[in-house]
């Protein structure tokens, strides 16, 4: 049977569990996924027993999405860029192989919701943290027009250079409002709705706001978007679509239904509120 995880500290609260299962026993797969909490400062460690515990797989969630990185024998093009893996593949003698698959678990999120070309479309990003750096690694390589709004422009700045490989305009998160008008589309990663506050936003008329939140700590945001007329998505197709792209790493490129998953979790969440 093969062995599959995610690890991280919390970890309790994951949703991959539910999602994972949902397709092993769909698909009536010889196989397991579990949560499995690794104190911050144990990574290493934790890895070199997963291997010798033959597991197949693991997620990684915070605070590990970096820490891993230094017991990989192998690693993506986009963990190279976004400088965080959030996939390790057992690979047998040679160790782990690193993969991010947030960034196309994004692209596949938004054809989901219609925006199957990105290319020359105009992009806001709310927040320069490792969710932004997945979604402009992705954007990026699709084409996409970016502007980068930051707290610390600087912070920006930086940032975008690492991640992208075309020039993209930054800028304060304050300067918002003069630049959505421009904007097709607006994909807000910063952390402000865990804290409870919300981005005031302008008129929509229309337009996508996407939160890559998602549950309670988006619900605010997404409430606020829609009364300015904006057309909102949560970030739960996103997390889906992550999962997918693991699976199909782990399981020979067979591609699960996320649509199934999404419904789950869906059900899930509600019956928890």
């Amino acid at each position: 049977m093969e062995r599959l995880a995610v690890i991280g500290d919390p970890v309790g609260h994951s949703l991959s569990p539910l999602i994972h299962m949902t397709w092993i026993d769909t698909l009536g797969l010889e196989a397991s996924y579990e949560s499995i909490r690794v104190p911050e400062g144990q990574t290493a460690s934790a890895l070199d027993d997963f291997l010798r515990e033959g597991f197949r797989g693991l997620n990684v969630t915070l605070p590990h999405k970096q820490a891993v990185l230094d017991k990989v024998a192998r690693r993506s093009e986009a963990v190279d860029a976004i400088g965080a893996a959030n996939t390790l593949t057992h690979l047998g003698d040679e160790g782990w192989r690193a993969d991010n698959t947030d960034a196309p678990g994004l692209i596949m999120a938004l054809a989901r919701m219609g925006l199957k070309d990105l290319s020359g479309k105009t992009v806001l990003i709310l927040g320069a943290g490792g969710a932004a750096r997945a979604a402009l690694f992705a954007l990026d390589r699709a084409g996409a027009d970016i502007f980068l709004l930051n707290r610390t422009v600087d912070k920006a700045a930086a940032v975008l250079a690492a991640c992208c490989e075309r020039p993209h305009q930054h800028g304060p998160l304050d300067d918002l409002t003069r630049h959505a008008d421009s904007a097709d589309l607006i994909i807000n990663t910063t952390s402000a709705g865990h804290g409870g506050a919300v981005i005031e936003l302008p008129a929509g008329n229309g337009r996508l706001f996407y939160d890559i939140s998602y549950g309670a700590p988006a619900a605010a945001q997404l409430s606020h978007a829609r009364e300015q007329g904006w057309e909102t998505e949560d970030g739960l197709a996103m997390l889906v679509c992550q999962a997918a792209e693991s699976f199909a790493i782990w399981f020979d490129g067979t591609r699960p239904d996320l649509e199934a998953a999404i419904t789950v979790c869906r059900d899930y969440m509600e019956a928890g509120e």
